[in-house]
């Protein structure tokens, strides 16, 4: 069978790198073709268009990238018709993947959506395309049933890949004194700082973030850079302060650290799962925050919170991020501060209620399944 995937940012090519290699092993005759990155053409994809030509997040980098953003859609929806694959599968990346479900659905192409995109904070209006176009939804967090259920869509929660990732890397990662010799830092406590995968999102949440250091000296402060951004951009915000700059080894970070200060994400779930408590820091650019203020209809925009349907970790949001409130918040989740035990406490439920490894394997199984008519 020939499979068709489409991922157009960072995550997205994390998780439809380890459904590539589950849909392989399930589909010997399997023949891959993705629009994605380095870890699905790893994994056993054709790569056809990397997510750094792609990903443009935000108002105003949307605007800015109109003419390209038409190009890539006429290129992907040509490939489509050339390649002619038994299933598309599309990964989150709404603004690209509804307008290409909507072609492949009116052609003929048998589409599955996976990781659906975030409907339940903004634009329920949405959800209508995925009923006309999408032949079957697969899940990744348990209060989507829900939500889906009142729009009249059957889905199922199958398990969220996030914890497949995070246990197999956790089960791969030296003792914490190796990790400390690895990423050569000091013999102190290790606050971390993960202020997002994206330029824009690191130049507006990381010089507030940097704000506490001098007032917790006791510690170390280590920012999880990202590949995909220069390192010129974090020092020039960085400047003077005690902050070591360490590139892509953000789950040894977390590993270490006794607490973190963390941009919304999928970030804030990866902290969860490493039992590291946090604090959520999240600004965005002007148009972008006015935006989300005028249509995001949530009481929580950190998925931990989301999940448990309760506030677990503290949220600071715009303007409400600055120096004192995040001082006072991050104190409160270090060991011996007022929040710590109850946070440790609720990551172990939200663990219990996201439920065991193997999302992706079981999804690509039903996938297979579904794809060749079989019943499980």
């Amino acid at each position: 069978m020939k499979y068709f995937i489409i991922a157009g940012e960072q995550s997205g090519d994390l998780h439809g790198s380890n459904l590539v290699k589950e849909l392989l092993a399930e589909d010997k005759n399997a023949e891959i073709f993705c629009w994605g990155g380095d870890l699905m053409e790893a994994a056993g994809a054709k790569l056809l268009m990397h997510y750094k030509a792609t990903a443009f997040m935000g108002v105003t980098a949307v605007l800015k990238n109109l003419g390209t953003i038409s190009r890539n859609l006429t290129l992907c929806k040509q490939q489509i018709a050339d390649y002619k694959p038994d299933l598309i599968i599309l990964i989150d990346y709404p603004g690209f993947n509804l307008r290409i479900a909507e072609f492949a659905k009116k052609s003929g192409f048998k589409v599955f959506y996976y990781i659906s995109p975030k409907f339940w904070a903004w634009n329920e209006k949405r959800v209508k395309k995925i009923k006309k176009y999408i032949d079957k939804m697969y899940i990744i967090f348990p209060f989507e049933v829900e939500f889906y259920k009142k729009h009249n869509i059957s889905v199922e929660y199958r398990g969220n890949p996030l914890v497949d990732e995070t246990e197999r890397r956790i089960s791969s990662l030296p003792a914490k004194e190796e990790i400390f010799k690895s990423l050569k830092l000091e013999n102190k406590p290790v606050i971390g700082l993960l202020s997002g995968s994206r330029r824009h999102e690191v130049e507006a949440n990381l010089p507030q973030m940097i704000k506490v250091v001098r007032y917790l000296p006791e510690y170390q402060f280590v920012l999880a850079g990202v590949k995909n951004l220069p390192d010129e951009l974090y020092l020039k915000i960085i400047g003077n302060e005690p902050i070591t700059l360490i590139k892509e080894k953000t789950y040894e970070i977390l590993h270490i650290a006794d607490a973190a200060l963390v941009a919304s994400g999928t970030a804030t779930l990866e902290t969860a799962l490493f039992d590291t408590p946090q604090v959520v820091s999240y600004r965005d650019d002007f148009f972008t925050m006015i935006l989300a203020w005028l249509v995001v209809k949530l009481k929580y925009i950190s998925l931990v919170n989301l999940i448990m349907e309760g506030e677990v970790v503290k949220e600071m949001l715009g303007y409400l991020v600055n120096k004192k409130n995040l001082l006072r918040e991050l104190k409160a989740v270090l060991p011996g501060g007022s929040k710590r035990e109850k946070m440790l406490s609720d990551y172990k439920i939200l663990k219990e209620k996201l439920g065991p490894a193997g999302a992706s394997g079981r999804i690509a199984v039903d996938m297979v399944n579904e794809l060749k008519g079989r019943v499980e």
